[in-house]
């Protein structure tokens, strides 16, 4: 069974998205196990990229992909290089990574 033959979903790929960055980075500080978050955005990701991969093909996925790494990247940034309280870095950053993928992989143009 390929990914393209797998039964449709409608779960919106922009929940992962926002369970990946913010309850990673809640589970890393709240446990004080940074493995731990990192796994919760790992998995999310996964499962985020295989509806990305199904709704909209390699192209958006790859694109996707890049654009929920560079959130997680860009939170650190925030947060370490300019000063912003970590939680205000990582909500800003989820925002916009979950409206963004919303807006391409789970509206109604996103839909296959």
């Amino acid at each position: 069974m390929t990914l393209r033959t797998l039964p449709r979903t409608r779960f919106p790929s922009a929940v992962l998205v926002a369970v990946g960055l913010a309850a990673g980075f809640g589970i890393a500080q709240g446990t004080g196990v940074r493995a731990l978050g990192g796994a919760v955005f790992a998995a999310a990701g996964v499962a985020a990229g295989v509806l990305w991969l199904r709704r909209r093909g390699p192209g958006a996925a790859a694109a996707l992909a890049a654009l929920y790494v560079g959130a997680f990247v860009l939170a650190h940034v925030l947060a370490i290089g300019v000063g912003m309280s970590a939680w205000l870095a990582v909500s800003l950053v989820t925002l916009t990574a979950a409206g963004v993928t919303f807006a391409v992989a789970d509206g109604d143009a996103g839909a296959r």
